[in-house]
Order: structure tokens, then sequence, then C-alpha cells
């Protein structure tokens, strides 16, 4: 029933396999599933590639917060509108490369909630969202070679349906465990750490 998720999340977006960002996934993938000894050595430097930080923009762009501004009070479209958008991508690549990139605070915002409370929810930057999506794309193609087929949480490529759709399936065929591990609203309580 369950299978291996797709290792190129952004399948979706337009990408194709001719792709070097998809292509190089795809290989590392491979690599982490073929032999689970394997270290991945300078991983760093696909980060900081141009194809990688591009292809992070249009993730992040594209995503359902893109109008969100972090601290700064920029917004994708106004990178976009800007006429800067090459020299954006290119300062990120520099100051990752140089050592002096540094995440910038994360803008709090409180969620409503039904029955009166309210989550908290931070929004990064647009710069720090480039960021953490190439590092993303980087590193999702090696750790998805050792999760589990039954494993749906934050995964590319699964929802809570599918999972529901796994139990379903095997509670018609005489299983009668599940297993579930969510803690309600536990990163509510857990200390954060307002720098690293």
């Amino acid at each position: 029933m369950a299978q291996d998720a797709s290792v190129n999340s952004d399948a979706g977006s337009g990408t194709s396999v001719v792709d070097p960002v998809a292509r190089m996934q795809a290989k590392y993938h491979r690599w982490a599933v073929n032999d689970r000894t394997m270290r991945f050595g300078d991983l760093f430097n696909l980060v900081c590639r141009s194809d990688y930080l591009l292809r992070a923009f249009e993730h992040v762009a594209h995503n359902k917060g893109a109008r969100s501004a972090g601290v700064d009070g920029v917004t994708v479209r106004q990178i976009r509108e800007s006429g800067q958008f090459g020299a954006f991508l290119a300062e990120i690549a520099a100051s990752l490369k140089d050592g002096t990139y540094r995440p910038a605070p994360v803008r709090r915002v409180l969620i409503p909630k039904p029955g009166g409370k309210s989550r908290p929810l931070g929004i990064p930057t647009v710069t720090d969202r480039v960021v953490q999506q190439s590092l993303r794309m980087v590193l999702e193609p090696i750790f998805e070679a050792d999760f589990l087929p039954v494993s749906y949480g934050f995964r590319p490529k699964r929802r809570a349906h599918d999972a529901i759709a796994e139990i379903h399936y095997y509670a018609t065929r005489g299983y009668r465990w599940v297993v579930d591990a969510d803690v309600e609203a536990c990163l509510d309580v857990a200390s954060h750490c307002s720098s690293v």
C-alpha cells in the first residue's frame, strides 16, 4: 500500500527530468538508498548554487505565505518588481559562501483558533525562506531514503488523507492497532530559543 515519497518534492511546480536541480536531487537520493552508510560531503556548496537558489525562490513565491513580509517588511512581489532580482539571489549566494549570512529575527504573528485561543506563527524574511528552501532541497532527498513508507508527517507528496487510507486498507484486512504519536500543542509550551 504505502510507497516511497517522491524525491523531488518540487516536481509539481513545472520542473522536468532534464532540470539540473531535479537530476542532482535524484542522484543524491539514489546514492542514499543504495548505500545507507554513505556520508555526503560538501553539500553546502549546493545550497549556494544559483540554480538551487532560483528554484528555492520560485518555490517561496508560489507558497501561500508569499505575500507576507518578515521583520524587514519585504515581500516576494517587491523583490520581483524591484528590478534587482538577480542581485538579490547573488547577494544571498555571496553571503552564504563568505560566511556573513545571518538569519533575521522572525516576525511573530498570533493566529486565532477556535475557543478564543491563538497560535503563534513565525514569519521569516523572504531571504531566510529562500535559504531554508534551498537547504531543504539539498537535504530532503538524502533523508527521505531513511524514512519508512508508513511515515506520513511532513513528507513530500503525503497528506493526512493518505495516512487515513493506509489505516482503512489495513483495518479491512484484520489489523486492529494504530499508533499516533501526535502531542497536542507541544510547540506552544516548548521553550523557544530567540537566537542560535
